[in-house]
């Protein structure tokens, strides 16, 4: 079973508290620290999931999410916006924009992969 996760964050603190907590659960991250990093990445790990911060250098999150629905090959991987967006509208826009699932930031270290395995095993929408 694939148990990659690619983790597109730009913040090394909470890109390496995500890591740490999915690699203790047995997932193997793939870190990108922006958006067109994480796309070149995505297509070449094909991985079982992706968790897109909206907040990033360059190409923002929903540019990023647009441009992995536009590749055939990663038709179907979930892409979960984890963000510290939480104003009214920020996760329909995120879901507008090709993400399945939304989790705001700050993340709860318990609860946060239950989390994630709750939404990669959703159906895309």
């Amino acid at each position: 079973m694939n148990k990659t996760i690619l983790l597109i964050e730009d913040n090394e603190q909470n890109r390496y508290l995500a890591t740490f907590l999915l690699e203790k659960r047995g997932y193997s991250v793939v870190p990108a620290s922006d958006g067109v990093t994480g796309i070149e990445l995505g297509l070449r790990f094909q991985p079982k999931g992706i968790l897109l911060d909206i907040h990033l250098p360059g190409l923002d999150g929903y540019e990023v999410a647009r441009a992995l629905r536009r590749n055939a090959l990663l038709d179907g991987v979930p892409i979960i916006a984890v963000t510290s967006y939480a104003m009214a509208g920020d996760r329909e826009k995120a879901m507008e924009a090709g993400c399945d699932g939304y989790i705001e930031k700050p993340i709860d270290p318990d609860t946060f992969v239950s989390e994630v395995e709750k939404l990669f095993l959703q159906e895309p929408s």
